[in-house]
């Protein structure tokens, strides 16, 4: 194959030459012009920054044909429309300081950046005057302003992107996929600007119609009304604000429930001053956030806004200025994991709505229902004469023991009796087991259908995480030490995190070369296959290797733990025990999933119940 990059040797030296203007431009029209996205970004900042309250764009094949944005902004004079065309020209940059930057533009290259590649018209008229003014700029080429009809604000219209560059274009994705991404920009600047309103169409068809909240509302409220219209109406019920402040920094947001999730981190949004970024940072630590709350393949609902001193923060790090870098990045991190956990926190047993649309859904007939047809009087009287209620209720009494729950002993429980309800429980109280999986409780708006396991898992993980940040767990010793066999190297790994593993009751020592002994586990865990646990620490240990963070490590553990010590599926409660898991559900915040993120309860009102039976 030839190597389309020769060695210096193989060719002779050439002399270094300043490059031409034409060049210069479009190589840095390369690093702020990407897409048609990238124009729009710019655009639209722009306009921002000029102190507009509504802005329009329009978009012809994806962005690539024409792109046209339009504000009620300040509007720029004859000058300034020559001077905004200028490269490395801008009025946003005070006293020269590249520190305090309090705009969206600052770098004075986005408008040339892309009159480099591409054919640009401005029509401005500055605010308190009367004429409006226009200058185009095609390839790098310039024209004079000349007076043109604008009543007021900005418009500016790019055609032909890339056309000087045809090699970019092909780099392009389809139409549609340009008008995603452009899209996908609006609703990221809409967010840090809940009270502007936005107008994106993209071949005569609306595709984002946001109205501008009201001006009188705080910053946390507007942006509630614009998740509102970006997420759809279930935002309301299913996201939480947040706010925090500390030692100079503030967090402004809403935060979605656990129960609340996305297939991808389309939607968790973050901006810093009022900036729409992109930070592994921040995205981290959202995770680290809702790490034992959620599956670890699903994502949140997120929009944080931080309010930061511009000298403690770099926004001066990329020249689309999407990656932002903090003076002190642990200080941050810690934050805004203690406000997300803190808004999840005072959520308390709160669980998304579309879990209960789901349920409506699955139990609403696909088909209508056809009663069996009676013959001769008999059916339906004849088939109540024989009912017998008996098996079901004694089944709910078998007896079975909770680990780690305390219940009250005694003689079998007996069934329910109404006097015993008591409505004023968020969960209600247990009526029966169903499948010896679910708990069906009664409470006084409805029904709560709560998976067993699940709920069991979230409550002890918490007891374990308890114990390990106070004086340690207690542990029981086997009667006769577990001997559990390992695959190769998977005992190596769980051994090296043996002292770690022991402050959660877990007691491993060597045997043999892929085998460990397992004298002692956490009490709390009852009964427990100490064989199962330990092969599956075993095995996570040994696909995380060493580079977890000790607290997550310690976390994951106590999770994996919480599993193998839960209730499982297939076992026959109490009635009493039944309350009793519904009762300490309602004390911890969390409780609405487990630790693997999987829901552990779903809601159904009453007035739903209604509505399935058409009362």
């Amino acid at each position: 194959m030839q190597n389309v990059l020769a060695h210096p040797s193989d060719s002779p030296p050439k002399n270094i030459r300043q490059l031409p203007d034409g060049v210069i431009n479009r190589i840095a029209a390369g690093e702020v012009v990407e897409r048609p996205a990238s124009v729009v970004k710019e655009l639209v900042e722009n306009a921002l920054d000029a102190g507009a309250t509504s802005i329009s764009i329009t978009l012809q094949a994806g962005g690539k044909a024409a792109i046209r944005v339009t504000d009620d902004g300040h509007g720029m004079g004859p000058d300034d429309l020559k001077l905004a065309i200028a490269r490395h020209a801008t009025s946003k940059l005070s006293d020269d300081d590249l520190v305090d930057i309090r705009t969206l533009g600052f770098r004075g290259e986005a408008l040339p950046s892309i009159g480099a590649v591409a054919k640009i018209t401005i029509t401005s008229r500055a605010r308190g005057t009367e004429d409006a003014y226009r200058i185009a700029v095609s390839g790098g080429e310039t024209t004079d302003p000349t007076p043109a009809p604008r009543s007021g604000g900005t418009a500016i219209d790019v055609e032909d992107l890339f056309f000087s560059v045809p090699a970019r274009l092909k780099f392009l994705k389809s139409d549609q996929a340009e008008t995603t991404a452009v899209a996908d920009t609006i609703r990221r600047l809409a967010l840090a600007a809940p009270k502007v309103g936005f107008r994106l169409q993209s071949e005569r068809r609306t595709i984002l119609d946001l109205a501008p909240a009201d001006e009188s509302l705080a910053f946390t409220s507007a942006l509630e009304h614009r998740a509102a219209d970006l997420f759809g109406p279930d935002a309301r019920t299913n996201m939480r604000p947040l706010h925090a402040t500390r030692e100079g920094l503030s967090l402004e947001g809403m935060v979605g429930l656990p129960t609340w999730h996305r297939a991808t981190t389309r939607d968790i949004y973050l901006m810093v001053n009022d900036r729409p970024v992109r930070d592994r940072l921040l995205t981290g630590a959202i995770r680290a956030a809702y790490a034992d709350l959620m599956p670890r393949d699903r994502f949140p609902a997120v929009v944080i806004a931080i309010a930061i001193d511009p000298s403690r923060v770099d926004v001066n790090v990329h020249p689309q200025k999407s990656d932002v870098r903090f003076q002190n990045p642990g200080h941050m991190r810690g934050l805004i994991i203690t406000a997300i956990r803190d808004a999840l926190g005072e959520a308390g047993l709160a669980a998304s709505t579309s879990l209960t649309d789901q349920a409506v859904q699955a139990f609403t007939p696909q088909t209508p229902y056809v009663a069996p047809a009676r013959s001769g009087g008999s059916g339906w009287e004849e088939a109540a004469a024989h009912y017998d209620p008996g098996p079901a209720i004694s089944a709910l009494e078998r007896p079975a023991t909770l680990a780690g729950m305390d219940v009250p002993s005694g003689p079998e429980t007996a069934p329910i009796q109404p006097e015993t309800f008591e409505p004023d429980h968020p969960l209600g109280t247990a009526r029966a087991q169903l499948h010896e999986t679910y708990i069906l409780s009664e409470s006084r708006d409805g029904i709560v259908l709560v998976d067993a396991h699940a709920a069991h898992e979230r409550l002890v993980y918490e007891r374990l995480k308890t114990g390990l940040e106070r004086d340690g767990i207690a542990t029981q010793p086997l009667l006769i030490p577990d001997v559990v066999e390992l695959p190769a190297g998977n005992a190596s790994a769980i051994l090296a995190e043996a002292e770690q593993l022991a402050k959660l009751g877990l007691v491993l020592e060597p045997f043999g070369t892929n085998a460990v002994l397992v004298r002692e586990t956490p009490a709390m865990l009852g009964v427990c296959d100490a064989s199962g646990l330990v092969k599956d620490l075993a095995e996570e240990f040994a696909e995380a290797g060493s580079s977890v963070r000790l607290e997550s490590r310690l976390h994951a553990v106590a999770s994996t733990m919480a599993c193998h010590g839960s209730v499982r599926a297939g076992r026959r409660l109490k009635v009493d025990e039944m309350n009793a898991l519904l009762r300490e559900m309602e004390q911890v915040p969390a409780a609405a999933q487990c630790n693997h993120g999987r829901p552990t309860f779903i809601r159904m009102d009453k007035a739903r119940l209604d509505k399935l039976f058409d009362r």
